[in-house]
């Protein structure tokens, strides 16, 4: 049986791809990475963090070490106050699963947290959630159906795509699918893409 997820209305800021793997099971949203320290020198992912914040609000989710902490100032810098909303995990000692060493502060990120303590953390950080069940997603089939993926020119629609919903080109598949979904329903999304005639 699977299990409900959360609603998140914003947008969930995370450091790396293991945490928006975490988070992809407990909450449904748009999740995106920085990618660490990657996002110091990427103007581009820097201004479609702000577009989000503007649009619908950011809920940015780090580890509570002090790499984590340079990250989240660094786009409380970019993004006004009110359009922001900080999720603190707990300091918890001890090592990741897939880790072979502890990390230099020895504290656990956001993805060896337990599922209780995240949505703990999202609860004391007030963050606007519901559960619901999103009834009929865009999904990778449907992408493959269009075109969008496994053909010669998928990539190149995919850009055409971004480029229409006013998107940044880096965004990765699953990350694309995410955001239409929080964007417009199926129906919506496939009359765009006939309207667009890519």
């Amino acid at each position: 049986m699977m299990r409900e997820k959360i609603k998140i209305h914003e947008a969930v800021i995370v450091e790396g791809r293991y945490d928006k793997i975490k988070l992809s099971n407990i909450i449904d949203a748009f999740i995106l990475e920085t990618d660490g320290f990657s996002i110091f020198k990427d103007k581009k992912k820097l201004t479609f963090i702000k577009k989000l914040a503007l649009e619908r609000g950011i809920v940015v989710l780090t580890d509570s070490d002090h790499a984590g902490f340079m990250i989240r100032s660094h786009i409380a810098s970019a993004v006004p106050k009110s359009r922001i909303k900080n999720v603190y995990i707990p300091d918890v000692y001890g090592k990741e699963k897939r880790k072979s060493m502890p990390s230099k502060e020895g504290k656990l990120g956001v993805e060896g947290m337990s599922t209780e303590v995240i949505l703990n953390a999202f609860e004391k950080a007030g963050v606007t959630a519901s559960k619901v069940t999103c009834d009929n997603p865009v999904t990778t089939a449907d992408f493959f159906e269009l075109g969008l993926t496994g053909g010669d020119d998928s990539k190149k629609k995919r850009k055409a795509l971004c480029t229409e919903l006013d998107l940044p080109e880096f965004l990765s598949v699953s990350s694309l699918i995410s955001c239409i979904n929080n964007m417009m329903s199926k129906e919506e999304f496939a009359e765009k893409v006939k309207a667009m005639r890519i």
